[in-house]
């Protein structure tokens, strides 16, 4: 995470200020990275949270603002910018910044945006190695341990396609904020698809030759298949843009593709978890609905998008040819947020069968 310092306490914080005229809430979010922080990329339109904080006024007075988060994922860091002189910015770990900020509610946040806390807990030992670790018969109970069923390697090809996912959903971003390399975008979102194609395969082989499975079956090949849909759809978008040689993205596109690089990045927190389904099902539940939500929100964002194209070029007199290719623009997208929102489904479905 990056942070930048204040200019007078030359205190570690986020870039924040105050909404600009005529810019919604994130793209003014945006603006502020830029300007104070001297980074650009895809910014989703719907906050991880809020906090508050008290600021000292030129007047002298002490007042309480509340601030919006949102995440902005980095494709760009300039040379210079407009607040270079005044700021000191700086990458931290997740949980070095948490502590390196004043404002509790802001560490807190960011914190909750760290997968890794989470995934320390999930990796648990089986019943056969904790059993092994007591009764001190390490040598012979491996003996034993290797001539039971294989139980293959789920979790890491689960993580595996997720890592997949996220990184052409990274390059889907780039893409729609990058016109000057978009043939290197689109051939990385190409070979992001290929990855996870070889994964689904060995994971379908993995379900076949194994004999004791996680979970049920048909619950691992449709949620692998839940994740294929979706980067399948960025590569579909990705092949949209370049067939057409589409570089006018709208705002509305470019959120709701910063909307799909925080469903991956939900998604592929929640995968880890599932190691112990059990005792993360709380945990689970609460990413699965916020990916669902975040799909609603998409939903009204294709709405307005669709609308604004159509009163464009739908009307008579206007270019029918420019409203069809914005249209399949917006049906890719669409359709990649509402493969999340089939992995979210698919993932509460185990939760309510093994927690």
């Amino acid at each position: 995470m990056l942070l930048v310092t204040s200019r007078e306490s030359r205190r570690w914080v986020v870039p924040k200020g105050n909404l600009s005229n005529g810019l919604t809430p994130h793209a003014a979010a945006a603006v502020e990275a830029e300007e104070e922080a001297g980074v650009r990329g895809a910014v989703c339109p719907i906050p991880l949270g809020s906090y508050r904080y008290r600021k000292r006024r030129k007047t002298g007075a002490s007042l309480m603002f509340d601030v919006d988060v949102y995440p902005l994922s980095v494709s760009e860091e300039l040379a210079e910018w407009k607040e270079a002189g005044e700021r000191t910015r700086r990458w931290f770990s997740l949980a070095a910044a948490a502590d390196a900020v004043e404002e509790e509610d802001l560490a807190d946040l960011i914190r909750s945006f760290n997968a890794a806390e989470f995934n320390g807990a999930t990796r648990r030992k089986s019943l056969m190695s904790v059993v092994a670790e007591k009764s001190k018969v390490g040598p012979m109970f491996a003996w034993f341990q290797r001539l039971l069923p294989k139980t293959g390697g789920f979790f890491e090809l689960f993580e595996a396609h997720a890592e997949s996912v996220c990184g052409a959903a990274n390059a889907l971003g780039r893409l729609f904020n990058d016109g000057q390399h978009r043939a290197e975008h689109i051939r990385e979102i190409s070979e992001r698809e290929h990855d996870a194609d070889n994964i689904i395969r060995e994971m379908l082989h993995t379900v076949r030759r194994t004999f004791l499975t996680p979970f049920d079956r048909g619950a691992i090949t449709s949620l692998i298949s839940s994740m294929d849909n979706a980067i399948d759809e960025m590569q579909a978008a990705a092949n949209a843009v370049d067939l057409y040689d589409y570089s006018a993205f709208e705002p509305e596109m470019r959120d709701m593709v910063a909307i799909i690089i925080d469903c991956g990045r939900l998604m592929a927190e929640a995968l880890p978890l599932l190691r112990d389904v059990g005792a993360n099902g709380s945990r689970l539940h609460e990413l699965t609905e916020r990916l669902v939500r975040m799909e609603g929100h998409a939903d009204e964002i294709h709405r307005a998008g669709l609308k604004t194209a159509f009163q464009g070029y739908g009307h008579e007199g206007g270019s029918a040819m420019q409203f069809t290719v914005r249209r399949e623009i917006y049906k890719h997208l669409e359709r990649i947020v509402d493969a999340f929102e089939d992995v979210a489904n698919e993932i509460d479905g185990i939760v309510i069968d093994h927690a």
